[in-house]
């Protein structure tokens, strides 16, 4: 299982702050994709420039997951 956290505007239009989900191998891309299937609320929460941490770690779309480990989907911060 997969340990998923949501932060802010991603947390707000999902309806939820976190989940658990199987998806082990697979990449954060088709984590996404997984959830998005799930309806338009995630499809919302996960569109566009979405941020993804595992293990409080900055990833790409393209990593790897592994069981057990904990994703964070977060929108861009901006500074100013």
């Amino acid at each position: 299982m997969i340990n998923v956290v949501l932060f802010a505007s991603v947390r707000e239009k999902a309806g939820c702050d976190s989940l658990e989900v199987e998806c082990a191998n697979c990449t954060i891309k088709e984590l996404k994709q997984q959830l998005m299937a799930q309806g338009e609320q995630w499809q919302q929460a996960l569109q566009g420039n979405i941020l993804a941490a595992v293990d409080q770690e900055m990833v790409v779309d393209s990593f790897i997951l592994k069981d057990h480990c904990e994703v964070a989907f977060f929108p861009p911060v901006t500074g100013g």
